[in-house]
């Protein structure tokens, strides 16, 4: 696909406006466009468009929003009009309709006293046979453990048409809890210092992470669709609660939940809708999923079933038939996964020759090795002892390693891949989350149902953490002989993924980046797998 290049010194200095992107973190809020420019929920004829304004008084301020096809703003083809309030956070958006298939359009801001926002880039997404498109795939970037090298790549390569982040966009914890103030990476500090919990906090942490440079490029470049997980609110949170919400000192979940909502909703290029879908052509449809708080139920736990058994088999075969494999367990809700299901045999309907889903959370099956002791380091400490013997014992009775993931619901994973078979669907999975990058063939009832795609986080570490000493081609190897479904995997780099969609193939490239403990914007290294249009079968390169 032809892009229209935007020139650096353009959307360095916003077209002349004298506008640069900050050199520094600040969480402190400053006069004037703050946190650069956004656009997000493409469609063929509208966009969403961002910015965040602080007036010099408390009182709303109206912003004018230019739309052109000239990167010099000359002859705009759209003017539309947001106010900056402060009972946003001063973040403003607004949608623009009208727009042509498949065009490159710049825009900028102009706000009081005709001060101006720098110039962004946004593409809306084609009409009709669409030979390519390109999707950067994008998760888990935690700002104190490093720099955002992979945005910072995607940025200068400049070689995608829409950037899909999965989640944990964000991080909630306080500052030296994840991670400890000795791996923290100097000048990467988060706001406020306490861990997230009331509506100023979520505003100030996205306020910190928005002041990153390469995160404004990215969203200056590219028209962005984005999901939340559960770091956006707290970790490993479900519809009524977290791991770590503690409702006596913190107050009630739905609270929080609220309060993180509305500060993701303020911050990013997002609408309301907690799943919507987008049409590329007739080349895919995209759906994007909330399996994290929608309507998932509590995730089940190994700790407590093996909590007081004498007997460690019996109590994880109990545990396996009575609570894992109940048929009721739900991901998505009831609600939502009706809404997929019509969704995906509206897509078979139409003919769309790919059918993406963006969500959160691996889909692939994921068993411990059987010898997963062997993979410890000398002398583990003992909580990592007791997680990989625990780990090892479910597998030999059929459970996996993550209760977090949809390998903690499968009766709801074999719905949706049932109805993925049923209208024939070429099903490509998106997932984040993990940490690390995984290639998963996904089958149901012994038969194809599709493929995952699982990016690698851009800065959050990965098995590379706690295993350290085993070699990551070896940890590999155990996981892909205990898994027939998992075709490869990488535990140790960090980086984004690019998902090429062409009518013959899907391709994945994994892009690792170089070690995030300084800002560094060039690969290390690249994988890729593929799978031909009608298959629903990995082919690994």
């Amino acid at each position: 696909m032809t892009h229209l290049l935007l020139d650096r010194r353009t959307l360095l200095a916003g077209a002349g406006a004298g506008l640069v992107l900050p050199r520094r973190l600040f969480a402190a809020p400053l006069a004037g466009f703050t946190h650069g420019v956004a656009s997000g929920e493409p469609g063929p004829r509208s966009m969403l468009f961002w910015t965040r304004f602080v007036g010099t008084a408390d009182r709303p301020e109206e912003l004018e929003l230019e739309v052109s096809t000239s990167p010099r703003m000359t002859r705009p083809v759209a003017r539309a009009r947001a106010v900056a309030d402060p009972a946003n956070d001063w973040c403003a958006k607004t949608a623009v309709e009208g727009l042509a298939p498949g065009t490159t359009y710049y825009y900028r801001w102009t706000g009081p006293a005709k001060a101006r926002s720098m110039v962004g880039r946004t593409r809306t997404l084609p009409e009709g046979d669409a030979p390519l498109f390109r999707i950067g795939l994008f998760s888990c970037s935690n700002l104190p453990y490093g720099w955002f090298n992979g945005y910072g790549h995607a940025v200068a390569a400049d070689d995608i048409d829409l950037v899909v982040h999965v989640g944990d966009y964000i991080y909630e914890y306080a500052r030296g809890i994840y991670p400890e103030a000795k791996a923290a990476v100097p000048g990467r500090l988060i706001e406020p210092a306490g861990e997230t919990v009331t509506l100023e906090d979520y505003r100030a942490r996205y306020a910190s992470y928005r002041a990153d440079p390469d995160l404004q490029a990215l969203h200056a470049l590219f028209p962005s669709v984005t999901t939340w997980d559960d770091h956006e609110v707290a970790n490993d949170a479900w519809r009524d609660g977290a791991e770590n919400h503690r409702p006596q000192s913190q107050g009630p979940w739905a609270a929080r939940l609220a309060a993180a909502r509305k500060a993701y909703r303020e911050w990013l290029p997002v609408s309301d809708a907690a799943y919507a879908r987008y049409d590329i052509g007739r080349l895919a449809t995209l759906l994007r999923l909330d399996t994290r708080v929608e309507g998932r139920d509590r995730q089940l736990s190994l700790t407590e079933a093996l909590k007081g058994a004498t007997d460690m088999g019996a109590a994880l075969v109990r545990f396996r038939d009575e609570q894992w494999l109940a048929g009721n367990r739900q991901l998505l809700g009831t609600a939502q996964e009706a809404w997929l299901f019509r969704e995906m045999e509206e897509a078979a309907r139409r003919g769309a020759r790919w059918q993406v889903l963006a969500q959160q959370v691996i889909m692939g099956n994921l068993r411990a090795p059987a010898d997963a002791a062997a993979l410890m380091p000398p002398d583990p400490d003992g909580r990592l002892k007791a997680l990989m013997q625990a780990g090892a014992a479910a597998a030999r009775v059929g459970l996996p390693l993550n209760m977090d993931a949809w390998d903690g619901y499968p009766a709801a994973r074999a719905r949706l891949l049932a109805a993925a078979q049923k209208v024939g669907a070429n099903l490509v999975v998106l997932a984040g989350d993990s940490h690390n990058a995984w290639a998963f063939d996904l089958v149901n009832d012994s038969r194809p149902a599709g493929v995952e795609f699982a990016t690698q986080s851009v800065s959050s570490p990965g098995f590379e953490s706690y295993l350290a000493g085993v070699a990551p081609s070896e940890l590999g190897k155990a996981l892909m002989a205990a898994n027939p479904g998992l075709r490869w995997c990488e535990t140790s780099q960090r980086g984004y993924t690019l998902v090429t969609l062409t009518p013959r193939e899907a391709v994945a490239e994994w892009r690792f980046t170089a070690p995030v403990t300084a800002r560094a914007p060039k690969l290390a290294s690249r994988a890729q797998a593929r799978v031909s249009a009608g298959s629903n079968r990995l082919q690994i390169a």
